[in-house]
């Protein structure tokens, strides 16, 4: 076996077969407890999956750029709730009263910045302080979150467009405008980490900091984009969501760190750094949403779902390590 076979074999399609392991067992378990008359899974439900899969998933192909550079980005549910804000609120604003409807790409452009804006922000202070960025983003949440409340206290922000409406809730080939922006973002980012300069110093960066230096890449710079693009990409999920429900509660996108977290690393990528990819990414947000449907279709509340995904996350985390511990035995021999 050649080093490291055994655990890229393991890694690699692992996430296919939890994924197809999920749909046995609670397509049994839903039949056995007689819990549902529907099947659990038949093809009009994998295409709603696929659309309530969209929020987190666009986050996750973001955060699977800033894992792979060796960081984190704990703030992106509260940049979700910000972005969301900026959107819907600013529709309302006098100065844009005149525009009818095309104040609707204006509110998605200012949203589109105020998350770009507070990742770069994110960036800059990891890369101009040095403070690891589990740290720099733990605070920027609890910031973050507090810009939220202070604005609307605990009152919800609320502008319905139908014409945003009708356009989130349409659908094209038979898929909904929720997944194609998923499809659409997966593809731009499997893109930007397999085809661009870009994407090759994200993982060199990952792998080993200080030889990314002496080789010349701009590791501050880079990572500060990396973080304007979750920002971004946070935002971007808020206003594909918010565009058809309207209304966003300043709790909003609470526990969106721990979703998408748990699924970029079932989907493969090393919470260290240096490894990881899109397509696992994309088996992971799957995953977390089968599941998620799955308890839910056997009687299972909030907080079971919760409990099943820390463990499930402590479990990957685990035999991620384990899995890395063999590798690095196999290089001895």
């Amino acid at each position: 076996m050649q080093p490291g076979a055994l655990a890229k074999a393991l890694k690699s399609g692992a996430i296919w077969g939890f994924i197809l392991l999920e749909l046995i067992f609670f397509s049994v378990a839903g039949e056995f407890l007689s819990l549902s008359d529907k099947a659990f899974m038949d093809w009009e439900n994998m295409l709603l999956l696929l659309k309530q899969s969209a929020p987190i998933g666009i986050i996750a192909m973001g955060m699977t750029i800033v894992m792979v550079n060796g960081n984190i980005d704990l703030s992106v549910g509260a940049t979700f709730a910000i972005a969301a804000i900026v959107l819907l609120d600013s529709m309302t604003w006098p100065i844009f009263a005149g525009l009818g409807d095309w104040v609707i790409p204006v509110a998605w452009l200012l949203a589109l910045m105020a998350g770009a804006l507070l990742g770069a922000l994110n960036g800059l202070i990891v890369w101009k302080t040095g403070v690891d960025a589990f740290i720099v983003t733990l605070g920027s949440m609890l910031g973050y979150r507090g810009i939220v409340f202070m604005f609307n206290g605990e009152n919800p922000t609320s502008h319905l467009n139908w014409t945003l409406v009708d356009f989130a809730e349409a659908q094209f080939l038979g898929l909904h405008t929720a997944t194609w922006f998923l499809l659409g973002v997966t593809f731009a980012i499997w893109f930007l980490m397999t085809r661009t300069v870009h994407g090759r110093n994200a993982y060199a960066i990952g792998d080993n900091r200080e030889a990314a230096v002496n080789a010349g890449i701009r590791v501050g710079p880079h990572m500060m984009v990396n973080f304007a693009i979750i920002g971004f990409l946070a935002a971007l999920s808020a206003v594909v969501f918010y565009s058809e429900s309207g209304s966003v509660n300043p709790n909003d996108g609470q526990l969106y760190e721990l979703w998408v977290i748990t699924a970029v690393v079932l989907g493969g990528t090393k919470i260290t750094g240096g490894a990881g990819n899109v397509i696992g990414t994309f088996g992971g947000v799957v995953a977390i949403q089968l599941l998620r449907k799955g308890l839910g279709h056997i009687g299972a509340d909030t907080s079971t779902v919760n409990l099943v995904i820390g463990l499930i996350l402590i479990a990957v985390l685990f035999l991620d390590k384990q899995l890395n511990v063999k590798g690095k035995e196999e290089l001895k021999i």
